[in-house]
């Protein structure tokens, strides 16, 4: 048997990008599609490594394979030493999915076996949650404790029994965590008021990002014009963009941050950023602003989920692992309201809402504020979520809506479980 090719490190191909999770923070939407409902925007056996390609190419990639990016099939066995000597790898994840998740820790520990030096990075919790991850690291909080003190309910709001696993792992084996986000707020100044209005040191030291390529700028139009008419907001764009390109720049510094200093510490770690699939498909966000930033060895590897035909998902990576049918155990989608949100002064503000939608039947519009869900104040778009975490199909949700001023009670009906 020939010995394993490397993996190729040649330009990505630009390839059209579903709807993805894409959190923005000035104008948080949510995408029904690829998250949970209402998300603020303010996610056997291989084939043997020496069969010939053409024999390869007459059978779909088997669960349990990688394919890298010239269409070969690999083991992990094959490619974790490859992989394990690059700088950065960047694993994307659509951030309800069980099995993506699972993927995620199974390659953190393959890695882990080539490269114990490590350090993991989570796009989940923004810089002033590291004093919590450095806690929990080092064995000094529980769960409830840790979840507390890093306000990941705030800060996430995606159930944390999803990542727990991994984050256990990284506390056994004594792997630092970082934090790799920044606040809604934050971005939401950088957005709309410019690099220049934030000083550097509020800002931890990141720099402005480098400009979306077309492509990138055209993928992010597309997923905004989904949910927002241009002619009502066409300022709404711009700050969509940038707020997304804050976003992308925020973790790219983090992540060359933690790979500069434990270089300086002579550590040499092998430094893995866990984040949406949206923000390293095709090239573009975490991996566009890292190369930019002097740091070019990096690599974005990608779930390849089950379907019925042997097409290659239209996101394209240095290469995917090809998952296999983990549906009988992925939780049950929350319930939706089917509402795009952002953030106001009175609660969470109704950008637009699906046609159809339990919000519709419910007589929500465009504009509306929703002020309390259940007796409960809604601050912030996670507020919302957490309350329809709770919340039984074929039950009723008691919403306190604004519209001119004026406070009235609207029921969401929400349809029984099928």
């Amino acid at each position: 048997m020939p010995p394993p090719r490397p993996l190729p490190l040649r330009s990505l191909s630009r390839r059209a990008l579903p709807a993805w999770l894409v959190v923005a923070l000035v104008v948080p939407l949510s995408t029904a599609l690829a998250a949970p409902l209402d998300t603020p925007l303010d996610t056997p056996l291989d084939t043997p490594l020496d069969t010939p390609i053409d024999d390869q190419a007459r059978a779909c990639p088997a669960p349990g394979q990688w394919v890298t990016d010239d269409g070969e099939r690999h083991s992990t066995a094959a490619l974790m030493p490859e992989l394990a000597e690059r700088r950065v790898l960047l694993l994307g994840e659509q951030h309800d999915r069980l099995d993506h998740h699972r993927w995620q820790l199974y390659t953190l520990a393959a890695l882990h076996a080539h490269r114990p030096s490590m350090v993991i990075g989570l796009e989940m919790l923004p810089r002033e949650a590291q004093p919590a991850l450095d806690a929990w690291s080092a064995g000094e909080l529980d769960e409830d404790d840790f979840l507390a003190a890093s306000d990941w309910q705030q800060a996430w709001g995606f159930d944390p029994a999803l990542y727990l696993p991994i984050l256990h792992f990284a506390r056994m084996q004594r792997i630092p965590l970082v934090a790799l986000n920044v606040t809604p707020a934050l971005r939401g100044r950088l957005a709309m008021q410019g690099w220049g209005a934030v000083p550097a040191e509020e800002r931890f030291g990141i720099t402005p990002p480098a400009p979306a390529a077309p492509a990138y700028r055209e993928r992010l139009t597309a997923i905004f014009e989904r949910h927002v008419d241009l002619d009502d907001d066409p300022a709404g764009l711009k700050r969509f963009i940038a707020a997304q390109l804050v976003w992308d720049r925020a973790m790219a510094a983090a992540l060359a941050d933690a790979a500069r200093a434990g270089n300086l510490a002579g550590h040499d770690p092998l430094v893995v950023g866990l984040m949406g699939q949206g923000h390293l498909a095709d090239g573009d966000g975490v991996p566009a602003q890292l190369d930019d930033l002097g740091l070019t060895d990096h690599q974005s590897l990608l779930p390849w989920p089950p379907q019925g035909d042997c097409a290659a998902p239209a996101e394209h990576a240095d290469a995917r692992y090809v998952l296999g049918d983990e549906s009988a155990f992925q939780p049950a989608d929350p319930l939706r309201l089917g509402v795009l949100l952002e953030a106001h002064p009175d609660g969470v503000r109704i950008v637009s809402v699906n046609e159809g939608s339990v919000a519709e039947q419910a007589g929500l519009a465009a504009g509306d504020v929703i002020v309390t869900a259940a007796g409960v104040t809604v601050e912030v778009p996670t507020d919302l979520n957490l309350i329809l975490r709770r919340q039984a199909p074929g039950t009723l949700l008691p919403l306190g809506v604004m519209r001119d001023g004026v406070t009235r009670e609207r029921l969401a009906r929400f349809p029984p479980a099928s």
